[in-house]
C-alpha cells in the first residue's frame, strides 16, 4: 500500500483537521482505560472544555499510524486545531500553570485538577470510524 493509500491515516488526519480539541485516548471519557487517559479528560473538564475523543484500543492500527502521523509514542495525545498538544505530563503541567486554559480559551485559571475522576458531559464522541 503506498502512503497516498492509507486510510486509517486518512481518517485520522480528517479527525483531527475537523475537531477543535480532539483526544486521542484508551477507553472514552465516561469509562477512561487507564490513568493517564482518565486524568487528561478530567483536565479538559476542569475548564469545562467540549472536545471529540477517540478510542485508540478497538484497532491497534489507529494507535500505530497516530504515533506515525503525530510522531509522539504515547496515548493520550490532545491536539488543538491541528496542533499536538501532547500528553499527560504536558496537558497537566499546563493546567497548572494557566496555559492550557489560555490555549483552549478557557474561563479557568492555574490550577489543579480535584480528581481524576471523569464526570460525565463535556465531551463529543465521534464515530470510531478509524
Amino acid at each position: 500500500m503506498s502512503e497516498q493509500e492509507n486510510p486509517i491515516r486518512d481518517a485520522i488526519a480528517e479527525a483531527i483537521a475537523g475537531n477543535e480539541v480532539i483526544l486521542f485516548m484508551k477507553g472514552t471519557p465516561e469509562m477512561p482505560a487507564c490513568g493517564f487517559s482518565a486524568r487528561t479528560v478530567a483536565a479538559l473538564q476542569s475548564l469545562d472544555t467540549s472536545f471529540a475523543a477517540v478510542d485508540v484500543l478497538p484497532d491497534p492500527r489507529i494507535r500505530g499510524e497516530l504515533s506515525a502521523l503525530s510522531q509522539w509514542p504515547t496515548i493520550p495525545q490532545l491536539f488543538v486545531r491541528g496542533e499536538l498538544v501532547g500528553g499527560c505530563d504536558i496537558v497537566l503541567e499546563m493546567l497548572e500553570t494557566g496555559e492550557l486554559a489560555a490555549l483552549l480559551g478557557a474561563e479557568g485559571e492555574a490550577g489543579t485538577i480535584q480528581t481524576p475522576a471523569v464526570a460525565g458531559g463535556g465531551a463529543l464522541q465521534i464515530e470510531n470510524r478509524l
